[in-house]
């Protein structure tokens, strides 16, 4: 099975409120369609500061390279960025072919850094991105410099009861956006998402597109503490993909560097609550472990 649009008319639907949203990201320098054994990867990069080895953006579910509108412009004072839409989910990449498991995440994800022209990356994801970076670490390490990742999901702890059942009602398409809406303002801590760019992108990929691939598992604690390179995990206080507690407690006891930030105020919108200070916690994070 492979992830596809549900309609033409969908896929139109998503790609203008797509181009919309990226009208408040830099231009970028380079856009390229990476091409994989599982589909092609939208990748684009973005020119910025003299730095370590570049950034790699992965974005949250049913989102895309949009979602980083507030942060993009904090990163690229820290040095070059690529950001890539998650193959298998709403976006610019185009699934061809079936991923059946965590090892062919891992792979598709492998094989597109494998094509950019340089050798090591600094993984940055949020959400479901965030578990992508830690998949690809643990299975594929050797192009992994660094990982970070944003209020990750299935990382440090699983998804609680009641986001799953509220969850439900949205993944349902025919009904109204507001179920969607709700969901969404849901994880934002509350925050209102009619005529958000970024929140229509989301809203149109999740009633427009259907994924087709396995839930992740959860990264396990002896899989953390067994990786080779650096981790920072960012942790929002007031997420509900997660319980917060825990996850920043299995974070700090499974971490060989022991770096963790907490912040205790923001949601899982954290990339846009927070963006200045994800950007100086992972500037002082690359320069000490670069």
């Amino acid at each position: 099975m492979i992830g596809d649009w549900n309609s033409q008319a969908g896929r139109d639907d998503y790609r203008g409120k797509y181009d919309a949203a990226m009208q408040d990201l830099p231009a970028p320098a380079a856009v390229r369609d990476v091409r994989t054994e599982y589909g092609e990867v939208r990748v684009y990069r973005f020119a910025g500061a003299a730095g370590s080895e570049p950034l790699v953006l992965l974005p949250g579910t049913s989102s895309g390279t949009p979602v980083w509108a507030d942060s993009l412009k904090h990163l690229l004072a820290i040095t070059d960025v690529y950001a890539i839409d998650l193959l298998g989910e709403p976006g610019m990449s185009v699934q061809t072919a079936p991923i059946t498991s965590d090892e062919d995440k891992a792979a598709w994800l492998d094989q597109t850094l494998e094509a950019l022209p340089e050798e090591r990356f600094n993984l940055l994801g949020l959400s479901i991105g965030g578990w992508t970076a830690m998949n690809l670490a643990v299975r594929r390490p050797e192009r992994v410099a660094t990982v970070t990742t944003l209020d990750a999901v299935n990382v440090y702890d699983g998804i609680p009861l009641g986001t799953v059942l509220r969850s439900l009602p949205a993944a349902v398409k025919w009904l109204p956006r507001s179920w969607r809406d709700r969901f969404n303002s849901y994880t934002a801590g509350g925050k209102p998402v009619e005529h958000v760019p970024v929140a229509d992108m989301i809203e149109s990929g999740m009633k427009n597109y259907t994924i087709r691939q396995p839930q992740p598992r959860r990264i396990t604690e002896e899989q953390l503490a067994a990786l080779p390179m650096p981790v920072l995990a960012i942790i929002a206080g007031r997420s509900v993909m997660h319980r917060p507690a825990t996850a920043r407690s299995t974070a700090e006891r499974a971490l060989r560097t022991k770096t963790v930030a907490f912040y205790p105020d923001a949601s899982h919108a954290i990339s846009g609550e927070h963006p200045a200070d994800i950007a100086a916690d992972l500037r002082a994070f690359l320069l000490e472990h670069s």
